[in-house]
């Protein structure tokens, strides 16, 4: 089998590991001191974490979704395929080298979504405009972790806290979506995201052939949804 090849290496902040992107053939994957965390050749669920939120939206012609984390910009992409003309995406990247990756090697299989005119780029953390946002969200797509308890740096734990459901909450508009992807389920995270006082499905996305740490190729979807008030939904 041909062996993998490392095109770059960016080191992650507060020494906390360092980012590969590696290649075989047309295959890329990214990973973290030997964890993968993401391909180009499966992305069925990153697809799903934007479809799925988008479908219980509210409709909003001038839509602007926050997706947090680039990695190989499938759901960005599936973000723009569903957003009308006077919709915006802004994307929060962490790490400057995973924008130029997109740009210089792993764009095309996502059709290079970063070229479209309604993307923003944020080069940050997205924890940055969750708890700051410029205006309310419409949907906060959370996929910077393999999950509330496989995290890429430990810094990210906030995003999964009580504390950090209640701020993505309050940084949307009535009737937005806070998605979330992970790798295994995790009941307090439910738990969490009720009483942050979202109304909330766990939803589990498999795509047969994908690796998983349980072999089930099964990975889970949070959405969970502001409520519009009841009094502005009555006839």
């Amino acid at each position: 089998m041909r062996p993998w090849d490392c095109i770059d290496f960016e080191d992650l902040p507060d020494e906390e590991g360092t980012l590969y992107l590696m290649c075989r053939g047309s295959e890329f994957v990214i990973h973290v001191d030997g964890r993968e965390l993401m391909g180009n050749r499966m992305h069925g669920s990153e697809d799903a974490l934007a479809d799925l939120a988008i479908d219980r939206m509210a409709p909003d012609d001038d839509a602007h979704v926050l997706v947090g984390g680039l990695g190989m910009g499938f759901t960005l992409s599936a973000v723009l395929d569903r957003l009308g003309p006077n919709g915006q995406a802004t994307v929060a990247e962490l790490i400057p080298a995973v924008v130029q990756w997109n740009k210089d090697f792993v764009g095309e299989a996502a059709r290079h979504p970063l070229r479209d005119p309604r993307v923003n780029i944020y080069i940050g953390d997205v924890s940055d405009l969750v708890e700051r946002p410029p205006a309310r969200w419409s949907a906060i797509l959370l996929d910077v972790d393999n999950g509330p308890n496989s995290l890429t740096r430990p810094s990210n734990g906030w995003l999964y806290t009580l504390h950090g459901l209640s701020s993505a909450r309050d940084s949307l508009r009535e009737g937005g979506v806070l998605g979330i992807w992970s790798a295994a389920s995790d009941d307090s995270l439910t738990e969490r995201l009720v009483e942050a006082g979202f109304e909330v499905e766990k939803l589990p996305f498999t795509e047969h052939g994908r690796p998983t740490a349980d072999s089930s190729g099964t990975h889970v979807l949070w959405m969970a949804r502001v409520a519009v008030p009841r009094a502005q939904v009555l006839p």
